[in-house]
C-alpha cells in the first residue's frame, strides 16, 4: 500500500513537470528588453467642417447682393431670382441648417452657460444678418432667408390684414422669442428647431404634424403675405429692431413723393405707412403731453406685471429640463404618486444610487435661474407691449408714403408702382402726365 502511494505521488509530480515545460514552450514570457516601443495613443484631430464656412461665404454674398438689388438696383426681378437661389441652397440643398433663426438658441445657451462653445459658423449666421440690418435694413429677409423665400414665392392674391389685428398678432414673435431664449438658456429645449414648420418640407421628411403645419402655412401664405415671418419668426424681431437704426433703407420713391396713391396697396406685408394730415400746433402739443404721461405710467406698470408673469413661466418650464424632470419624479415617488412601471429616468437614478440631495440642489439652481431669466424676459415683453399701445393711441406719421423700416422686408414690390421710379429707370409711364398727382400706370 505504501509503495502504491509513493508511485502515485511520483507520477503526479512527473506530469506536473511535463505540463510546466509545455506551458513555457507554448506561452513564453514577454520580453521587455528588446527595445519595443509602446504605441502613443491620442484623440484624432477635429476635422474642420468646410461646408459650414462655404455656407457663411454664400450667406455673405447673398446679403451683399440683396442689399444691392433692393437699395441700388431697386429690382424686384433680381430679388426674386436671388430668393430662388437661396431657397434651393439653404433650404433644399443644406436642408435648412445652419439656420439664422435657430442660431438664437445656440447664442442664448452660450451666453448663459460658459461650458457650451457656440460654433463659429453659427455665430456668423446669427450676427451677419443683424449687422447688415443695422446698415441697410432687412436684406436677409429680402432674398436670403429660405423661410421667407418659400412663402413669398407662393403669394398669389394678398389680402389686407386689419391694422389692429396685425398689431395683436405682431406680439406673438416676441412671446416666441422670449420662450425660446428661456428654454435654450436653461439647457432645456431648442424649441425653434424642434418645431420649425418648413424644415420638414426642405428635408422631405420629419414628423407628420410639422409637415402638415408647414403645408398649412404655405396655403395661408398664398393670401396672407409671409404669415410665419410676420407673426411667428423670433429672428424677425431682432432684425426689425436693428433695421430701425439703418442708415440706408428701402423707400417707395427715389426722391419726392407726389401722393399719387398708386403704391397704396402694393405692400402685402403691412409695411407701408400712409400719409397723415398735419394737426394744429396746439393739438400736437397736447397729444405730445398725453403721450409722455401715458409712457410714464404704462411702461413701469407693464414691466412689473409681465416681469412677474415671466417669473411664473420660468418656474413652469423647469420640469422640461432633465434635472427638473428627475427631481419632480423623485418627489412624486416619495409621495407615492407614481404607479408601476416607473419611468426610465427614475429607475436609472435608483439603480445607480445617486444622491437625492445633489439632484435637489441641481433642480433648485435651475429653478432660480429660470425664474430670473423669465422675469427679465417678461419685463422686456411688457415694455414692448406698452410701446405698441402708445403707438396705437398716438400714431406718428409723415406727410408722404413711407416704409416701416422694422416691418419692411425689402421685397422691392412697391418700386414697380411708383411713376417717378419708372421714369428713373427709363420705363414708359402711360397716362396724360408723367408726374404730379394725376400720374398713373
Amino acid at each position: 500500500m505504501k509503495q502504491a502511494l509513493i508511485a502515485i505521488i511520483t507520477a503526479l509530480f512527473l506530469l506536473g513537470g511535463v505540463d510546466s515545460a509545455g506551458g513555457v514552450e507554448r506561452f513564453p514570457p514577454p520580453d521587455f528588453s528588446g527595445g519595443h516601443a509602446l504605441p502613443v495613443t491620442s484623440a484624432p484631430a477635429v476635422q474642420p467642417r468646410s461646408n459650414d464656412w462655404l455656407d457663411v461665404a454664400v450667406l455673405t454674398t447673398g446679403l451683399a447682393l440683396a442689399s444691392w438689388l433692393s437699395l441700388k438696383r431697386r429690382s424686384r426681378r433680381g430679388v426674386v431670382v436671388l430668393s430662388l437661389v437661396a431657397l434651393v441652397y439653404f433650404g433644399f440643398w443644406r436642408r435648412g441648417c445652419v439656420c439664422a433663426i435657430g442660431s438664437i438658441q445656440n447664442v442664448a445657451l452660450g451666453v448663459a452657460d460658459a461650458g457650451y462653445a457656440v460654433p463659429l459658423a453659427v455665430i456668423a449666421f446669427f450676427t451677419l444678418p443683424l449687422v447688415v440690418a443695422l446698415i441697410w435694413g432687412r436684406s436677409f429677409c429680402a432674398g436670403v432667408c429660405p423661410h421667407g423665400a418659400i412663402q413669398d414665392l407662393v403669394l398669389v392674391k394678398p389680402l389686407t390684414v386689419p391694422s389692429w389685428l396685425d398689431e395683436i398678432l405682431g406680439l406673438l414673435p416676441w412671446i416666441y422669442l422670449a420662450l425660446a431664449v428661456l428654454l435654450a438658456a436653461t439647457g432645456s429645449l431648442f424649441v425653434i428647431c424642434q418645431f420649425d414648420p418648413f424644415v420638414g418640407i426642405f428635408r422631405l421628411a420629419g414628423p407628420r404634424s410639422m409637415i402638415i403645419t408647414g403645408a398649412g402655412l404655405l396655403v395661408l401664405a398664398m393670401f396672407i403675405g409671409r404669415p410665419y415671418c410676420r407673426y411667428l419668426c423670433p429672428y424677425g424681431v431682432l432684425l426689425g429692431l436693428a433695421a430701425r437704426c439703418a442708415k440706408w433703407r428701402p423707400t417707395v420713391t427715389p426722391d419726392t413723393c407726389t401722393q399719387c396713391r398708386l403704391c397704396e396697396n402694393s405692400c402685402p406685408f403691412g409695411a407701408l405707412n400712409l400719409p397723415v394730415p398735419p394737426s394744429p400746433v396746439t393739438q400736437t402739443l397736447a397729444r405730445g403731453r398725453q403721450r409722455v404721461v401715458m409712457l410714464a405710467l404704462l411702461v413701469p406698470l407693464a414691466a412689473m406685471l409681465f416681469g412677474w408673469l415671466g417669473g411664473m413661466v420660468g418656474l413652469a418650464v423647469v420640469p422640461v429640463h432633465p434635472a427638473g424632470k428627475l427631481a419632480a419624479l423623485v418627489l412624486m415617488q416619495e409621495r407615492s404618486e407614481l404607479a408601476a412601471p416607473l419611468p426610465d429616468e427614475l429607475t436609472a437614478f435608483r439603480l445607480h444610487g445617486a444622491d437625492r440631495q445633489s439632484v435637489a440642489t441641481m433642480a433648485a439652481a435651475l429653478e432660480s435661474r429660470s425664474v430670473i431669466l423669465g422675469r427679465g424676459l417678461g419685463a422686456i415683453f411688457g415694455l414692448v407691449l406698452a410701446l405698441k399701445l402708445v403707438r396705437l393711441v398716438f400714431p406718428s406719421g409723415s406727410l408722404d408714403y413711407t416704409t416701416d423700416s422694422a416691418r419692411c422686408v425689402s421685397c422691392a414690390r412697391c418700386f414697380a408702382t411708383c411713376p417717378y421710379e419708372l421714369m428713373r429707370r427709363g420705363v414708359a409711364v402711360p397716362g396724360p402726365a408723367k408726374g404730379g398727382n394725376d400720374a398713373a400706370i
